[in-house]
């Protein structure tokens, strides 16, 4: 039986390193259809949150809130 030594990781080469670090380092490469889709996510959050505050269940605990508040005795 021939025994065999594990093989380890070696580092890349010097050509390689170039090459890697430029796309870690700039965002050349960002496409704009991520920026897109992180826009109409920010405009649909918007007129879900519009939406939910501007509902008659909002309005009404937050005039109950404030009729509470100013009709508290001292």
């Amino acid at each position: 039986m021939t025994r065999t030594t594990p093989r380890t990781a070696r580092p890349p080469g010097p050509g390689l390193l170039p090459p890697l670090r430029r796309l870690r380092e700039e965002d050349d490469g960002m496409s704009t259809v991520e920026y897109a889709i992180g826009t109409v996510a920010a405009a649909a959050f918007g007129a879900l949150l519009y939406t939910v505050l501007t509902g008659e269940s909002v309005l009404t605990a937050l005039t109950g809130l404030v009729e509470r508040a100013l009709s508290t005795n001292f």
